[in-house]
C-alpha cells in the first residue's frame, strides 16, 4: 500500500500540472502533454502486480516532453529517467520546478525525490542510452517500466521487445477502443485503463 503523503504529492503534482497542459503549438506545430490525473489509476494496477516496486523499480521515458510523467514516478520509483530530442521543450521542466517545489511547500507536501535525470537526444539511439548509463549507473537492459504519449510506439515497443528484460512493462498514453498487438510484447490491459492508457509487458 502506497504512503498516503506521497499519494497526496502525487495528487498534488498532477493538479498542478494538469493547469498547465499547452496543446497544438509548439516548433513542430503541436505539442501534447498527459493528463498526469489519469496516470493515477495506473498505481494500483502496477502494485497490485507487482510491476512496481516502490523504490526499487527503474522509471523511463521515451519522450518526456517537461519531464512531468517523471516527476510524477520519481515519488514512486528509485529512478526516474527521460529522454527527449526537443530541447525547447525539455527546457521548460527547469523553468516550471521551482513553481512546483513553492505549491507543495506552500501546501506541506513532499518535494519530488532527487532521482529525476533528463536528457536531450533520441531514447532509440545507443549513444542516449549510453550517456544514460554514464550517468545513472542504468542500462536500458535495466529498467522496468517505459512510457510513452501515442507517437513512435511502434517503434519503442519494438526496441523494448528486442532490447529489454523480460517482465519490462510498457506503458502507452493515447489509446482507445482498441489496443494494437505489439510483436515481442504481452497485452495486460483489455481495455483502457481510464479510456486511454494500455499496458504491455515484455515476454
Amino acid at each position: 500500500m502506497l504512503n498516503p503523503e506521497i499519494l497526496r504529492s502525487i495528487r498534488a503534482v498532477s493538479d498542478f500540472y494538469d493547469a498547465r497542459k499547452k496543446e497544438n503549438i509548439g516548433a513542430l506545430g503541436f505539442r501534447r502533454a498527459s493528463t498526469l490525473s489519469r496516470l493515477i489509476s495506473l498505481i494500483p494496477f502496477l502494485m497490485e502486480r507487482k510491476l512496481l516496486i516502490p523504490g526499487e523499480s527503474l522509471f523511463f521515458d521515451l519522450g518526456c516532453g517537461d519531464g512531468r510523467v517523471n516527476v510524477f514516478f520519481s515519488y514512486l520509483v528509485r529512478l526516474s529517467v527521460g529522454a527527449e530530442t526537443d530541447e525547447w521543450t525539455l527546457d521548460e521542466y527547469q523553468e516550471m520546478r521551482p513553481e512546483l517545489d513553492l505549491y507543495l511547500n506552500r501546501n506541506g507536501l513532499m518535494l519530488p525525490p532527487e532521482n529525476i535525470h533528463l536528457f536531450s537526444g533520441d531514447s532509440t539511439s545507443k549513444k542516449t542510452h549510453g550517456l544514460i548509463k554514464t550517468r545513472t549507473g542504468a542500462s536500458f537492459e535495466d529498467f522496468d517500466i517505459f512510457y510513452t504519449y501515442l507517437t513512435m510506439y511502434e517503434e519503442f515497443g519494438a526496441i523494448i521487445s528486442e532490447r529489454a528484460k523480460p517482465g519490462a512493462v510498457f506503458i502507452v498514453y493515447g489509446m482507445e477502443n482498441i489496443i494494437p498487438r505489439l510483436d515481442g510484447l504481452s497485452i495486460l490491459t483489455q481495455n483502457p485503463i481510464e479510456r486511454i492508457l494500455a499496458i504491455y509487458q515484455k515476454r
